[in-house]
């Protein structure tokens, strides 16, 4: 899905039932998000070698399993990957390292940087590929949990028995000027704008001077202003930046519900578990996770532009038509429908080939 998006691409690698796996491609670096590795398998080696950061919901086994597969194609590259999850997720790592043997390890191998995401702060330990993933605190730091010239994601603690992460992504803003703001202030097209946008991008704006053409009464002049950042704002077009919100595996409550809120008001996209019918409402409530009647409340307040359910319980296998049935959007809300599944089936011992006898 990449339409109401300038820079990102988001991928939904799992099927209605499958476990949760978002991918979320930035197309100017060529680089990747993941949220949440369950089972992932079917991933391409290029798909993992693209990723530069993961953000972990909570480690259940069908949120976190994967990660195993991240760490076989990941660690014998020399980049760091950041791995952000609730508390007590690098201790978790920590025994993910320690269940093998790195006697071969080399100068030439990569980190893993894992940050655990509290109350508007985070903790980070680097485990350092060429001494065998030993880990060493890596500082603290607050405000936007990850971010880059093309993106910000935050993230906000909510209840399943257990810490879990609701998260979004934001684009960043791009360089677009709008012509009856040019108008207003006599500011003419040329190659300028070329050199303005230079700046936008290396994120150099401000205290940066730039000529442009002045067009005042008929006359054409050069001008040159002294801040080119109060240049662009005053020319540039005034737009909201898309955005994704990314939540799973949470009970509902009315403190979850400001939650997100506070997080994912008016979000783009809202990628969004929804685990049982209305009918298994009291299941719902038991497991801590939603049903229906609780997504149609959360859709309500949150006014996403699109909506894509997923994490459907496998009670209901063979049966998720009246998941979308019982969705009711409001209005401006479109709903996505996904497949049942999208991995591939076990293969059984029947279909395995047997070997060919070789006769010399």
């Amino acid at each position: 899905m990449s339409k109401p998006f300038r820079y990102l691409e988001p991928t939904f690698f799992a099927g209605l039932f499958d476990d949760p796996l978002l991918l979320v491609r930035v197309r100017p670096s060529g680089r990747a998000l993941l949220f949440d590795c369950g089972k992932m398998h079917h991933l391409a080696k290029r798909v993992y070698t693209s990723i530069d950061a993961i953000f972990i919901s909570h480690a259940h086994m069908d949120h976190f399993m994967g990660m195993d597969s991240v760490i076989r194609h990941s660690h014998a590259s020399r980049r760091t990957v950041d791995i952000l999850g609730p508390p007590g997720l690098s201790g978790k790592m920590a025994h993910k390292f320690a269940c093998y043997d790195w006697n071969l390890a080399d100068t030439f191998w990569g980190n893993f940087r894992v940050g655990e995401v509290g109350d508007g702060r985070v903790v980070s330990t680097l485990y350092c590929g060429p001494e065998a993933f030993a880990a060493r605190p890596d500082g603290e730091y607050s405000g936007d949990i990850y971010g880059n010239s093309y993106l910000t994601v935050k993230s906000t603690l909510c209840e399943h028995r257990i810490d879990v992460l609701a998260f979004r992504i934001d684009e960043g803003a791009g360089f677009v000027v709008d012509e009856m703001r040019m108008a207003q202030a006599g500011v003419l097209r040329g190659e300028w704008l070329k050199d303005l946008e230079k700046l936008f991008h290396a994120g150099t704006l401000d205290g940066n001077s730039i000529g442009y053409p002045e067009q005042k009464g008929g006359v054409v002049q050069e001008r040159r202003a002294s801040d080119a950042g109060a240049l662009y704002r005053q020319i540039r077009k005034l737009e909201t930046p898309a955005s994704i919100g990314y939540v799973t595996d949470i009970g509902f409550s009315a403190e979850n519900l400001e939650k997100l809120a506070g997080l994912l008001e008016g979000v783009t996209l809202l990628v969004c578990e929804c685990a049982f019918l209305a009918a298994e409402h009291n299941k719902a409530r038991l497991s801590r996770h939603l049903c229906t009647t609780d997504l149609n409340i959360i859709l309500d307040r949150l006014r996403p532009r699109y909506l894509l359910p997923m994490h459907f319980s496998k009670i209901y296998q063979g049966r998720s038509d009246p998941l979308y049935q019982e969705i009711e959007p409001p209005p401006g809300v479109t709903v996505l429908k996904i497949p049942d599944r999208l991995t591939p089936r076990p293969i059984m011992a029947s279909e395995v080939p047997k070997p060919v006898e070789l006769r010399f």
